[in-house]
């Protein structure tokens, strides 16, 4: 048997914009037809793609088109668990899609040995006026497994998910948790040699992250191949040795876990001493458009930053520049630990200060009375849209900045590093 579970070569998935794909000739479809016959070979495996597929009808003008990979190879061995990071827009879910055989390649081919189980979007499969009870073998079918699997696995999947007491009661009465919960305990137990696994951390409250990541490990130390993508930087480090790092449909890094995630940290946070132009930023989300134009750091005396001290207070400027008239404008400020998770948000909805509509160019400061951050290293994401929830710009880690240590309490004592990552002003009495 070969060492190598997945094999990857020039690897790449082209969109076109804003219209469907089409066979129109008889030609046309028959290559289709043939592509989809011959994906699959023998002894179990499937090839996606080689030079067949590349064959169909492309769109004519580039400009309409859309590289969501382009020649991405690398090879994945057998009880590998291999991360795949980037920002959002990178390309990491359309990898999995097409290693799950849901989306054809537009170039290159991927040769997979191995029974293949994915968690793509959890709760795919579920129907809301079946039972969990139901809804475990409709969903357990639809991802492979067969019946005698399914019942062997029944009360480990009920147990994990937590659902005993409802699991003969319409799902469409489950809370999201519960829900979100039985769908993963399915997928999760499935047998299969190989897994992929996209972003199951981001559903769920704390507890279930932390079985998610459990029986991750359990899976690793088992000794099967998973490809896991993830925006956990921690979870990443942990369970996978190896790395892949995607940047607009491109590799930009494969090898130990560990640089990998240094990489796209160091990649992902880009600073110019606090003043950063967004134009053609390369954190900008795919299919934003580009309404911020600057963002600078700014302190009290209004001096351009990037190095900051706890409780000191801060301004965040943005120039923006509305493409149309935005009569209920909305922003957006998330601020990211040097990982990459989110430790707060500010944003003008839970503001008592709600801008006026916006016609031309402009500058929209946002100020903070004093930085609530232990000492260490941070990024801001950044968002423009309107109170009607559309969201029409986005920019991941667009700008980065350093916070020192002080006297936050303005009691003589500095809080460190690992004293947690906001600092919260506190008072203490005793009654009775």
């Amino acid at each position: 048997m070969s060492e190598t579970a997945i094999k990857i070569e020039g690897l790449g998935k082209r969109y076109k914009i804003g219209t469907l794909k089409r066979h129109d000739t008889l030609r046309d479809q028959l290559v289709y037809l043939v592509s989809k016959r011959f994906s699959r070979n023998g002894n179990g495996n499937h090839s996606l793609s080689r030079d067949l597929l590349a064959s169909q009808a492309m769109p004519d003008s580039a400009s309409d088109t859309f590289w969501a990979l382009k020649d991405v190879s690398f090879d994945v061995k057998r009880g590998e668990v291999v991360g795949i990071i980037g920002r959002n827009g990178a390309g990491k879910s359309t990898l999995l899609k097409i290693l799950s055989r849901i989306t054809e390649p537009t170039a290159g081919y991927a040769d997979i040995n191995g029974r293949v189980g994915s968690l793509l979007e959890v709760g795919t499969g579920f129907h809301p006026e079946l039972t969990g009870r139901e809804n475990i073998y409709l969903n357990g079918s639809i991802l492979g497994m067969k019946r005698a699997e399914i019942t062997s696995k029944f009360d480990e999947i009920v147990a994990f998910a937590e659902v005993e007491k409802f699991i003969d009661t319409p799902v469409k009465h489950y809370s999201s948790g519960m829900y979100v919960r039985l769908a993963f305990a399915v997928a999760a137990h499935m047998e299969t040699e190989i897994l992929l696994v996209d972003e199951v951390l981001a559903v769920g409250d704390a507890a279930f992250q932390k079985r998610c990541l459990g029986k991750m490990g359990d899976v690793a130390r088992h000794g099967r191949t998973v490809l896991f993508v993830s925006h956990n930087m921690a979870a990443v480090e942990n369970l996978c040795k190896r790395a892949l790092l995607l940047d607009r449909g491109k590799v930009r890094y494969v090898g130990d876990a560990k640089h990998c995630v240094t990489s796209y940290l160091d990649f992902g946070s880009i600073s110019s001493g606090g003043d950063v132009d967004l134009s053609s930023h390369s954190a900008r989300s795919v299919g934003s458009r580009p309404l911020l134009k600057r963002v600078r750091l700014l302190d009290s005396n209004g001096n351009v930053r990037d190095r900051f001290v706890c409780g000191e207070p801060m301004k965040i400027e943005f120039t923006f520049d509305p493409v149309i008239s935005l009569r209920t404008p909305q922003f957006g400020i998330g601020v990211n630990d040097w990982m990459g998770s989110r430790i707060f948000s500010i944003t003008t909805y839970f503001s008592d200060s709600q801008l006026p509509s916006l016609n031309d160019l402009c500058k929209v400061t946002c100020q903070i009375d004093d930085v609530p951050l232990a000492p260490g290293r941070y990024s801001l994401s950044l968002s423009a849209g309107t109170l009607e929830n559309t969201l029409i710009d986005n920019l991941e880690n667009a700008v980065s900045f350093d916070v020192e240590s002080a006297d936050f309490y303005g009691n003589g004592r500095i809080p460190e590093a690992n004293f947690g990552r906001v600092l919260v002003r506190s008072r203490w009495e005793k009654s009775g």
